[in-house]
């Protein structure tokens, strides 16, 4: 059962190995806010840090630098699995209006077209409703037919492309089944 978890210890080792299988298949790991990390530790000790640092980001009182905008980080779980990540930005900048999205996700490779991304990005949007957001911004790699078919399926909408991302809205009210 995918659910949506804010960064959690008690996942770590799973979340360690992801981040290794990330690595390993070139990926880059959309929703995570790791880019913070230059050299992310994965131990128990290492992802102290890093899960507090995520948890910070949703704190509007926090300072942040001036092309950062607060952000709820979640790791998508399956029972007590680390299967993915998901970032709920809670505004737009104008790169984000662009090209980042309200929302960024990734699942690690091993578990993809299982309907992670799509049961994650479904749970995302009543996320999103609670921060008081009527609609966001979804983006997808022009190339990624995969992505896109995540955002259609949730209710996206397709408004245009831009610098080669796929740029779709979704009402956050209109909810697809997870």
């Amino acid at each position: 059962m995918t659910s949506l978890v804010r960064p959690d210890l008690r996942l770590r080792a799973s979340w360690a190995e992801a981040v290794v299988e990330f690595a390993e298949a070139g990926d880059f790991m959309h929703g995570s806010g790791l880019w913070a990390f230059d050299n992310l530790d994965t131990s128990e000790d290492g992802a102290r840090p890093v899960v507090a640092y995520l948890l910070r980001q949703a704190d509007p009182d926090v300072e942040l630098p001036e092309d950062r905008v607060p952000c709820t980080y979640f790791w998508i779980a399956d029972r007590d699995e680390f299967v993915g990540y998901l970032a709920l930005r809670h505004r737009l900048n104008d790169w984000l209006l662009e090209e980042g999205g309200h929302i960024g996700y990734g699942v690690r490779p091993s578990r993809r077209r299982e309907g992670h991304a799509t049961r994650a990005l479904a749970l995302a949007l009543g996320e999103a409703a609670a921060l008081g957001l009527d609609r966001v911004l979804v983006t997808a790699d022009e190339d990624n037919e995969g992505s896109w078919r995540v955002i259609e399926g949730v209710g996206g909408v397709q408004e245009d492309t831009r610098n080669g991302k796929r740029r779709y809205w979704i009402d956050t009210a209109r909810q697809a089944p997870a």
